[in-house]
């Protein structure tokens, strides 16, 4: 076996007799680069759950949102993602920066299928890379360690509504979110080039 199970998870598998389950699970379904299935899910996504680590070994998760394929997979080991305007705190790729390690977790909730990435990430000011979606800074790029799929049964199916009006797309103008306008705001908010104030 390889060092994807530490003692806590050795000590609970035994106290719960799952040990030669979660070896046959690890052998199965537990890779070090994206196969075609798990890649054609990643590019179908429009949105997953990110989970980073502060200085202090405190996690955070994070959603990001963004249009289907918003996540590029680059090749099997390798993903990138985007850094679209947020809040000015940076949380999540200010962790990326000072520890690297991360979690992404991919979810459809409308034919209920989940995938896990876990790797190394590291922040992005590419041009080239950052010319692939509208009005982005920074992207961040994962060197992919290991990718699983996991159990569905226990995500509730959800129907998909609409997508977020703030999502950019080229060519369009991205609505100012209301928040930024507050008076308690207004005179800190950074400029966003290309954005307009939505009505």
């Amino acid at each position: 076996m390889t060092d994807f199970y530490d003692s806590g998870h050795r000590a609970l598998q035994q106290e719960f007799a799952s040990q030669s389950l979660a070896d046959r699970l690890e052998t199965i379904i537990v890779h070090e680069s994206l196969d075609e299935r798990s890649r054609a899910f990643i590019e179908h996504r429009d949105f997953f759950f990110l989970s980073t680590v502060d200085q202090q070994g405190f996690p955070t998760v994070s959603y990001k949102g963004g249009g289907p394929g918003f996540v590029q997979v680059t090749d099997d080991r390798t993903l990138l993602f985007p850094c679209f305007d947020g809040n000015g705190m940076w949380l999540s790729a200010g962790n990326i920066d000072a520890q690297s390690k991360v979690g992404l977790l991919f979810i459809d909730f409308e034919q209920p299928n989940r995938l896990r990435v876990q790797g190394q990430a590291k922040l992005c000011r590419d041009a080239a890379v950052l010319e692939l979606w509208p009005e982005v800074g920074l992207a961040v790029e994962v060197a992919i360690a290991k990718a699983w799929v996991n159990c569905p049964r226990y995500i509730h199916q959800m129907a998909r509504v609409d997508e977020a009006p703030h999502v950019p797309k080229a060519g369009v103008s991205t609505p100012v979110p209301e928040w930024k306008s507050m008076d308690v705001f207004a005179d800190v908010v950074p400029p966003a080039p290309h954005r307009v104030k939505k009505d």
